[in-house]
């Protein structure tokens, strides 16, 4: 593992934190390649019952590193363009994990999101983010198309006119902003980011997990499939949460008006 990743386990939570804060947490082929081994470990793990992704210091996420690309977009590389397209598509596989891993995901937005910054916020189920929050797609400011799934989960969050709005102009988003377009579940004070978080993050964590795992996937075939494809989804998943150990605890704790102690199963 690496020092630019920082991985904290609390109960079912297992927080990530990019740890690049003298770079605003820009990305790196090795904190990228740390990401996506942390992701897939935490999608296998039944004990991680929810992730939070955060970044060190005052930003969540700047994106890539431009200037390490600036000092080297005249060296060339010794990788052909295809090759150079499989490592960065193999890189963005950590936006799919955190849409479709089979558990709750939340992004703390602590600072700046930008560019594929952006993209990872956006992939995650949930964002709270502190007052002095900010979110740009940032990419048309260095001629970049984009990458990470921004354009496919912008355009599903706020509607493909305003999500080609906010990639042609890059417009930079303030708390207030994110929380009028929806992009944003909750704001809180900067200083109860934190704490708001993680008891948001706990509290999934205890909850339904396998209830949740179905109603993930429901929500994202609705995302894309058709009404027939949606209700096939839910029929399977309810069929599925019917016959749980978590279904049976919580009728027994209905009856005896009692808090459910949900184990995920």
């Amino acid at each position: 593992m690496t020092e630019e990743l920082l991985i904290r386990r609390a109960g079912g939570v297992a927080v990530l934190t990019l740890n690049r804060p003298e770079r605003l947490n820009a990305l790196t082929r090795t904190m990228m390649g740390a990401l996506l081994e942390e992701l897939r470990a935490c999608a296998a793990d039944e004990t991680v019952r929810c992730v939070v992704l955060t970044g060190a210091g005052r930003a969540f996420c700047a994106g890539g590193d431009v200037r390490a690309q600036a000092e080297t977009a005249d060296r060339g590389s010794d990788q052909t363009p295809e090759q150079r397209t499989d490592e960065l598509r193999a890189s963005m596989e950590a936006s799919r994990l955190l849409h479709e891993m089979p558990k709750p995901t939340i992004a703390m937005l602590n600072g700046v999101a930008a560019g594929a910054g952006c993209s990872l916020a956006l992939a995650c189920d949930v964002r709270v983010a502190g007052e002095g929050a900010r979110l740009t797609t940032a990419f048309a400011k260095v001629g970049l198309s984009g990458d990470y799934g921004g354009t496919w989960f912008l355009s599903r969050l706020v509607g493909p006119a305003r999500a080609r709005e906010l990639y042609f102009t890059s417009e930079v988003l303030d708390a207030r902003r994110l929380d009028a377009l929806g992009l944003v579940n909750r704001v809180v004070p900067d200083a109860a980011l934190e704490d708001e978080t993680m008891k948001l993050a706990t509290a999934l964590a205890d909850g339904p997990t396998l209830a949740f795992r179905y109603m993930k996937r429901n929500l994202n075939v609705a995302d894309t499939g058709t009404l027939t494809e949606a209700l096939d989804s839910e029929a399977y998943g309810m069929l599925r949460c019917r016959e749980s150990e978590d279904h049976k605890e919580a009728a027994r704790a209905f009856v005896a008006k009692s808090a459910p102690v949900f184990k995920g199963r």
